[in-house]
This record gives C-alpha cells, structure tokens and sequence, in this order.
C-alpha cells in the first residue's frame, strides 16, 4: 500500500494550534491557560489519538516508492510550509508582544512556538535539505535560520549521516546516557562540527574560512535578519521572542535526535572503519497520525538507509528497531530518565543479543 495522498495534509493542524489557542483564549477569558494548547495538543491528545489509531499500513513496495518518488504533490507540500512557517513566526512574535499574558502565559506560549519551530521549521528543513538541486535545500536554509540552527543543514547531511550511530557523531546518544546530558552536549558540538565542516571544504578549495563561499556565514547574516526584523517591528519583546522560540525549537529537535539513535551502534571494522548505515541502526516508530504530522519522519531507519529518498515513499521496516509509541509520547518519555531508560534499555538490549545471533 502505498502513501496516502491527502493525509499529509494534516501537517498543517500544527500551524494552525498558535492562532486556535489565541483564539480559545479571547472567548474563554483564559488566555494564560490555552497559551500551553499546543503542548497540551502535541504531547497529550496526540500519543493518546496515536494509540488508538493505531500503526500506519501503507508501506510502498520498491516500484510503488520510484512512483511516489516522482508525484510532485508531496514535493509542493513541504515548500509551502516555508512561508506558512515564516507568516506564523512574525505572527505568533506580535501576538506575544500585544497579548495581555502573565508571565506563565508568556512562557507557554513561547515554548509552545518552540516545538511547534521544531515541528514546521526543523523537520521540514530536515525533508528539504536532502534533497538534489537548489530549490528545495536553499528553502530548508531559510527554515533553518529562522530557528537560528542553519548549522544543521551542513552537519547533519556531511556529519550525523556520515558517522552515524558510532561515538564520532554528536547526534547520536550513548546507551544509559540520559537526554538533559545528551541536548547540553549535542547541541555545541554540532554548531562546532559545522563551522569545521565548511573550513575544510573551504581549505581544500584553497580559501580561508572567511570566505564569502562559506554557508555558515550566508544563513548566519539571515538569522541575523530576522533577528533585527523582530526588534524594529516589536522592540525587546521580538528579541526575547525570536531568541526562546529558536532555543526551543533546538531544543526539540535534539530531544528527537535523542530518540531516534538512541544507544544503537554500528559494528567497527577497523580503527575509524564502521559497517555501513542500514535500516538496523535508527529507531523507527510506525503509528499513522505522527508519522503524517511528521512528513513521515518516524520511518527514520528506511532514511539513514536511503537517504534522498523522499518522505512520502518511505517504508516501514520490522526488522528495525521499533520504539514503543509514537515521537509524541517518546518526547515526554525521554524527559523522564528513569522510566525512559526502564522501557528502552531492555528493547536495546534484545535487539543487540539479536542482531549478535544473526
């Protein structure tokens, strides 16, 4: 079976959660409590809904995914969430700035756009920048920067899919390592690897790293812009707004990065030498709701696999190791060490004793 057509089309609840929480909270008089919706919606409602309907069937065979592979339609659905994104942003930042919050209030609805910037901006960057041509990673560049992470978009393809799943990667979280440890640690050495990267692409070129060929330098200008942008339109509030949105939205991001690698490792081969990236070194998660909200994210092995593949033509594996709910529920789960290491340590350990058997 393969993708379904219009069900990604769901995607576009997450955008729209800022304005029904302002919305709810005018009618009701309870502005401060329904600036926490979104989380509410995303980390209570949605495992919930995700159990109860259950896992997504549509796995597309090899000739049904070239098919998908080819529709433009899942193509022209990730490119709109980039102004959709961007007319939420400024949006929620003068909403923030003129609402009527208590400082409560002003905290829920700053980490609620922070997880929804993980959710809009990052994860569809994250589609974008994988694929061929200029469009499509210049869009996922502008995405990036508006969460003020443009450095993913040069480590994670020519870092984290390079090394990972092996104790090189930054991305990847050691077995009994617990997430506040792994968020501290990931989130320098990434921007760190970054600024790395583009030295040495620049040096083998024969420039310095201040070069204006340097990615880093382009996205970080932009971040910059909308950063000023904020604060000529709405003073110190833009500012704080722009800078928590953007923490949270890194945040989030490697909460996910948490899970989906967690305690895994390839087989070295050599000194410096692993096995090859399969299927067998990503958590994978197949319930049907996430998986739509998330442009498929949730088939993560099939990507570190198949890395260009488009979304919508992922597969589902069994073989992969299978997380026990849906990236919503995990994300909580993942924010409580003891119960996350209770549930996940044993599923690390049975896939490992299996894959040593054979």
């Amino acid at each position: 079976m393969s993708a379904p057509r219009f069900g990604f089309l769901a995607v576009f609840l997450v955008p729209a959660l800022p304005p029904l929480s302002a919305w709810m909270g005018n009618v009701s008089g309870y502005a401060n409590v329904f600036a926490w919706f979104p989380l509410i919606f995303l980390f209570a409602l949605l495992p919930v809904a995700d159990y109860l309907v259950g896992r997504d069937p549509s796995n597309p065979d090899e000739l049904e995914a070239e098919v998908l592979e080819q529709q433009t339609w899942y193509r022209w659905l990730t490119l709109a969430c980039v102004p959709i994104f961007l007319i939420l942003l400024f949006w929620s930042a003068w909403w923030f700035a003129h609402a009527a919050l208590s400082p409560l209030g002003k905290l829920g609805w700053l980490v609620s756009q922070g997880v929804i910037g993980g959710v809009l901006a990052i994860n569809v960057a994250h589609e974008l920048i994988h694929k061929a041509g200029r469009t499509e990673p210049w869009a996922g560049g502008i995405l990036l920067a508006s969460v003020a992470y443009a450095s993913f978009k040069i480590e994670h393809l020519r870092g984290h899919h390079v090394h990972v799943s092996t104790p090189k990667d930054a991305s990847s979280a050691r077995f009994g390592q617990n997430v506040y440890a792994f968020v501290l640690q990931s989130i320098p050495r990434n921007i760190a690897n970054a600024w790395r990267l583009e030295a040495e692409r620049l040096a083998r070129r024969g420039s310095s790293w201040w070069h204006w060929r340097n990615e880093m330098l382009w996205w970080s200008a932009l971040t910059l812009s909308y950063a000023v942008l904020m604060a000529l339109m709405l003073g110190t509030p833009g500012l704080i707004f722009f800078g928590a949105q953007a923490i949270g939205a890194i945040v989030s991001l490697e909460i996910i990065n948490y899970i989906e690698h967690y305690g895994l490792s390839r087989r070295e081969l050599g000194p410096g030498r692993y096995e090859r990236t399969t299927h067998l070194h990503s958590w994978n998660s197949n319930y049907r709701l996430t998986n739509l909200l998330l442009f498929h994210l949730q088939r993560h092995s099939d990507h570190h696999e198949n890395a260009r593949r488009r979304y919508q033509a992922l597969r589902h594996y069994d073989a992969s190791p299978q997380l026990p709910g849906g990236y919503a529920a995990m994300f909580v789960l993942a924010l409580v060490p003891p119960l996350w290491f209770a549930l996940i340590n044993p599923r690390v350990r049975a896939f490992s004793d299996r894959l040593a058997a054979g």
